[in-house]
């Protein structure tokens, strides 16, 4: 059994990994300050003797009795409507708060996991983005502050693992999707479910040829700990390689509901990536991982989540 602290446990890929550690036998300790949870995702877990939760900021020092084998830094808002709402909180979280993490776990000389994304290449000039591309990031576009925060934290595990030894793994996490999705974040797959279940339009930005590659929650799960119990370092892609247009995961969703729902469309986002497909050669052959929830069957679990919450 590990003691393994959590930090964004009360988030949408946090709580998922509280429950996946702790059915494995894992001591988790979650913190969080609550800004993008309501603290629901984790109240199935107050009654656990495996499970402890403290509130606060990772920006803030972090002072949390005890050791730690792990840490797994999970703390940031990840949605564009949140972070484009809070982008000094989004940085100083990505830069102060990922410092405090790395501080916590060379403390107790414990193995960090970080968080990173696959907005890190930005809208992408190479399809699939290796975890060899540098990306194309706009450093002061509206969404660089969770870009830009994100790429500061891999620099600053890089700076932690030459100058202190530290035992880091970073993650690049590509879209995400399943139970526990908040329907007012604005990820486009609770954006077109709850839209469906509800008899609004789906609103679909652009002409909708834009693509995403969403990967079930279950499995990105499985993935990060698979990073977390290896010894490599990364950075490593876990996400589902099959692409989809934004058309065809919303005629998929008005399918799967049975809704009557239109589409509509609205005008892009200003830096919206038009393309996003990882590469998981490096999961494959490393962590021995990949994907195998299809997005039908990934969407019809999440359906049925959201079809009980609007209930």
């Amino acid at each position: 059994m590990s003691r393994v602290l959590v930090l964004g446990a009360s988030g949408f890929l946090g709580s998922h990994l509280c429950d996946a550690l702790i059915a494995r036998g894992d001591e988790v300790v979650g913190v969080d300050d609550m800004t993008s949870s309501n603290g629901s995702n984790i109240a199935h877990l107050e009654s656990s003797p495996q499970f402890t939760f403290f509130r606060g900021d990772i920006c803030d020092p972090i002072k949390v009795p005890g050791g730690f084998d792990s840490v797994l830094n999970f703390a940031s808002p990840a949605s564009p409507p949140r972070y484009s709402a809070m982008p000094v909180h989004t940085l100083r979280t990505g830069s102060l708060g990922t410092e405090n993490a790395l501080r916590v776990a060379l403390e107790n000389d414990a193995r960090l996991i970080m968080a990173s994304t696959s907005e890190v290449y930005g809208d992408p000039s190479v399809s699939p983005q290796p975890e060899t591309y540098w990306g194309n990031v706009n450093s002061i576009g509206e969404r660089s502050c969770y870009d830009e925060a994100k790429r500061y934290s891999e620099a600053l595990c890089m700076a932690y693992v030459r100058q202190y030894s530290a035992d880091i793994g970073i993650v690049r996490i590509f879209n995400t999707y399943g139970p526990r999705l908040d329907r007012h974040d604005g990820r486009v797959v609770s954006n077109f479910v709850c839209q469906a279940l509800t008899g609004e339009n789906l609103t679909v930005y652009g002409d909708g040829t834009q693509t995403r590659s969403f990967c079930y929650v279950d499995d990105e799960v499985r993935g990060i700990l698979a990073l977390l119990d290896s010894g490599e370092q990364g950075p490593i892609n876990i996400g589902n390689p099959h692409e989809f247009t934004m058309l065809e995961l919303a005629q998929q969703v008005l399918e799967l509901t049975g809704s009557s729902s239109r589409i509509v469309h609205l005008p892009l986002p200003a830096d919206d990536p038009m393309q996003r497909r990882p590469d998981i050669r490096l999961a494959r052959e490393k962590l021995g991982w990949e994907p195998t929830v299809q997005l039908g069957q990934g969407l019809v679990r999440t359906i049925e989540w959201f079809r009980g919450q609007l209930s």
